[in-house]
């Protein structure tokens, strides 16, 4: 059983790590203001950002599904680790050697499994380029050069190949310690009569990355005619790889993704390295399966989807390339970016584009030219004999079930007149008030089935039925933000938590009962259990960690990292700023005890007895001198 990690270990990995340089593996962020980083969450569909980052303070909140946490729970969360696997896998990209509490360093099969899974990829994928050298090889080599790529080339994508023997990659990653079951686990290997057996067997090799550049699987292609099974085969679903889930050759392109704005969609691995080497850096392609939802999240937390931001799909333009475009335009209303299709001259793909016509035609191609709900309609269309009434009449009526489903009212009026154009219908308000007509049915028919307009459903789209369910609204503690005293509590907690230097020792000597609303009472006191605000004088990260550690549950924690990234209200942020949101706390907290004292005095009437009506005025009298003194005198009260 492996020992739980040294403390300081976990403290310097914590620090060693940025936050910004982790999550940036998985979104894009921008500016926000405040020395505070803004992106799309991936926790949850959002159309706009409220996903935030504080690199000072190594945090990360979500103000719409109120995740939040260090880099520690980003990364736990994001890709599913437990506690010690993401302090082992950060430890490794640090370079930082982890100690153990019991047992000493942290032999390899103490290692959780997907660090495991991971380790026996990289291993695989080295083994696999070092074959591309062999002379079983030359036929892969000779392959890739056909189609344009050098030694080079093929190091720069890590492309390998596999021995056509039964076991070598199996023998070789048992030389490295990796045990059977990790071997058929990781899908490296697979099941043979006399024990685990190589899944790839001569065959070209590309490794696939997940966003964080870590190696999940495998691409391989045939080379011989001998080989029985597909043209491509991929690593099988394990639980670090799943084809829905990845794209070919993000980890690489993802950067300029984010960069430019802009994504272009290809169909095969010789395709992404073909334009790349081209010049157009922001390919990349799926992996044996259609591009779908979980692929338009990936590239929309990259290019912090926007209508400014292009996706650019190249698909073959034979019948398969056309199907494909048309599954393509299923999913486009899920993104806010301009959506396009580029089908090369005499339907090559950007590979054997790049081998006719160079770099330069590649270049050319991906140049957003036909709007992709152009192409599906003009592919609808084309179906119908157009010369007759009734072949104008079905076209009509399967292209503006798709004209309907456009998200902005503008753009659908936009494309239905063209619609008119391309069925060759003169009148083009009735192809227009068709198209209305469906959409409006669309919405009913949702609202008569409970779902939403907005989120995951469903893009928004104004005049949605009264009867269509609201979204749910996120976790977290209920607060009344018009309450003004809610509202300096909040700036008074966000001082502590960001700027302690500005509240302390004052923020310290508040008690529990200062702060009206619980949710803001139970941040105050994991404050008081991690020590106090002045603790985060010297050292504002641990002092956050600290509080965050004394949280009682998911919820105190989540509004902890809140406060911690939220912005100011006030415009500077000083030591009068802070001044004002202690002494406003305070006043408050001993008018309130005034108006105790006098109440219970009422309720209790001539009943009191003198030396308790004594005490109960002088309490009173000591209190209004208190705060008399805190309205004159302001923080110099206190």
């Amino acid at each position: 059983m492996a020992g739980r990690i040294n403390d300081d270990d976990v403290k310097a990995v914590r620090d060693a790590v940025p936050i910004d340089s982790v999550v940036s593996e998985y979104l894009q962020l921008r500016n926000a203001g405040g020395g505070n980083l803004k992106g799309l969450c991936p926790f949850h569909d959002e159309k706009s950002p409220s996903f935030q980052v504080s690199p000072s303070k190594g945090l990360f909140h979500c103000f719409g599904c109120q995740e939040g946490g260090d880099t520690l729970a980003f990364v736990m969360k994001i890709d599913h680790l437990t506690f010690s696997e993401t302090v082992e896998r950060l430890a490794a990209k640090a370079g930082i050697t982890l100690r153990y509490e019991e047992g000493g360093y942290n032999p390899s099969h103490q290692r959780g499994e997907r660090i495991r899974l991971i380790e026996a990829h990289k291993a695989a994928a080295q083994f696999y380029v070092e074959q591309l050298d062999s002379p079983e090889a030359e036929i892969g080599r000779k392959f890739l050069a056909a189609r344009g790529f050098d030694q080079a080339a093929a190091a720069h994508f890590g492309v390998g190949y596999s021995p056509a023997g039964w076991d070598h990659l199996t023998r070789y990653l048992r030389g490295k310690g990796f045990s059977d079951k990790e071997l058929i686990t990781s899908g490296l290997s697979q099941d043979g009569r006399r024990g685990p057996i190589d899944r790839f067997r001569g065959r070209l090799m590309w490794p696939i990355s997940d966003t964080s550049g870590e190696i999940v699987g495998f691409g391989a292609r045939k080379l011989r005619d001998d080989d029985n099974g597909p043209k491509y085969l991929n690593t099988p679903e394990t639980s670090i790889y799943k084809k829905s889930q990845v794209l070919y050759g993000i980890d690489l392109a993802k950067k300029d993704i984010a960069k430019a704005s802009r994504a272009v969609v290809v169909e095969g691995y010789t395709d992404v390295m073909a334009c790349h080497l081209a010049g157009v850096t922001t390919a990349i392609a799926t992996c044996g399966t259609a591009f779908g939802n979980d692929h338009i999240k990936i590239l929309r937390r990259l290019l912090m989807d926007n209508g400014s931001a292009r996706v650019i799909f190249t698909f073959d333009g034979d019948a398969a390339g056309q199907k494909a475009a048309l599954r393509a335009f299923e999913d486009d209303q899920k993104f806010a970016a301009e959506t396009y299709i580029a089908i090369a001259p005499d339907g090559m793909d950007p590979c054997d584009l790049r081998l006719a016509k160079g770099d330069e035609a590649v270049r050319d191609l991906v140049e957003p030219r036909t709007p992709l709900f152009e192409f599906a309609l003009r592919q609808i269309v084309r179906r119908y004999d157009l010369e007759t009434p009734a072949g104008r009449a079905a076209a009509l009526d399967e292209a503006a079930a798709v004209v309907a489903k456009i998200k902005t009212s503008s753009v659908q009026r936009e494309v239905a007149v063209q619609l008119a154009g391309f069925v060759g219908i003169l009148d083009q308000e009735f192809v227009v008030h068709r198209v209305a007509q469906l959409a409006r049915w669309a919405r009913n028919d949702r609202g008569d089935r409970g779902e939403r307009g907005n989120g995951p459903g469903g893009p928004s789209r104004k005049g949605t039925p009264q009867t269509v369910q609201a979204p749910t609204a996120p976790s977290g503690p209920a607060l009344n933000l018009r309450s003004p005293a809610h509202r300096t509590e909040r700036e008074l907690l966000k001082l502590a938590l960001q700027k302690p230097a500005l509240v302390s020792p004052a923020f310290d000597a508040y008690g529990i009962d200062e702060f009206t609303a619980p949710p803001y009472a139970a941040v105050r006191q994991c404050v008081a259990e991690a020590g106090g605000a002045e603790q985060g004088l010297a050292e504002t990260r641990e002092y956050l960690v600290a509080v965050l550690d004394a949280a009682p549950n998911d919820t105190v924690r989540n509004l902890v990292t809140e406060l911690a990234v939220e912005v100011f209200h006030g415009k500077s942020i000083d030591e009068t700023y802070a001044g004002m949101q202690l002494v406003q706390v305070r006043l408050r907290a001993v008018d309130r005890r005034i108006n105790d004292v006098q109440g219970s005095l009422a309720r209790l009437g001539s009943n009191v007895a003198p030396d308790d009506l004594a005490a109960a005025q002088n309490e009173v009298w000591v209190l209004q001198q208190y705060a008399q003194s805190l309205r004159a005198n302001g923080a110099d009260a206190l």
